[in-house]
């Protein structure tokens, strides 16, 4: 009994601080809200006795992640409503990615309702007597290490393309030109000026 009050309360909270996440229109406060999702599903971790991984969670994402994302709002001042604009063209291609996310979880909810016998035959029993850390590493760095890879990947072309999207090169900012330093010669770096006896530089230049 409470057991289950403890999992309803972590879940109901998580699923709240969620949808907050999106539906929050001060980005502050949507990075705090992850950070409370963060906190309530590491929660649920150690109910299912999956204490590494809530260990992580809690380290990993809300001691660095959520923080760097924080920092990083309130520092930059990201001007949100300016990002905004123009979003409506990416919305088919969006729609498209959503349709086919969905499918696929339409097909494995399915799969995994109306044939349980298809999930547990494709996954070997961990043995009771392993650790949850050796066990982890077992699961993901030999069955699965190629979608571990896989997930990486796409981990760094979404960092890359939030780098992408939030770099903004603001005007009258003198920036390097490195083929052009290179290319300098002392012609081009020294200018030798005359000055007559009595004269400034002001009216010779």
């Amino acid at each position: 009994m409470i057991a289950a009050l403890f999992f309803y309360l972590f879940a109901g909270i998580c699923v709240a601080s969620a949808f907050m996440v999106i539906a929050a229109r001060n980005p502050v406060h949507s990075v705090l809200y992850l950070i409370l999702a963060f906190v309530n599903a590491s929660g649920l971790f150690v109910m299912m006795g999956a204490e590494f991984l809530a260990m992580i969670l809690i380290v990993v994402y809300v001691g660095a992640v959520a923080v760097l994302f924080l920092f990083v709002v309130m520092m930059l001042d990201v001007d949100f409503a300016s990002l905004k604009q123009g979003v409506l063209q990416y919305l088919p291609i969006g729609l498209l990615i959503g349709g086919i996310f969905l499918a696929e979880l339409v097909l494995v909810v399915g799969t995994w309702a109306i044939v349980p016998s298809v999930t547990a035959a494709i996954t070997a029993p961990i043995p009771t007597n392993m650790p949850n850390t050796e066990a982890l590493g077992l699961v993901l760095y030999t069955r699965y290490v190629y979608f571990f890879q896989a997930a990486g990947l796409i981990l760094l072309v979404a960092m890359v393309g939030a780098i992408v999207l939030t770099l903004r090169h603001k005007e009258r900012v003198k920036r390097q030109d490195i083929p052009t330093q290179n290319a300098r010669t002392p012609a081009m770096s020294i200018e030798v000026v005359k000055v007559r006896t009595g004269q400034g530089l002001g009216s010779n230049l």
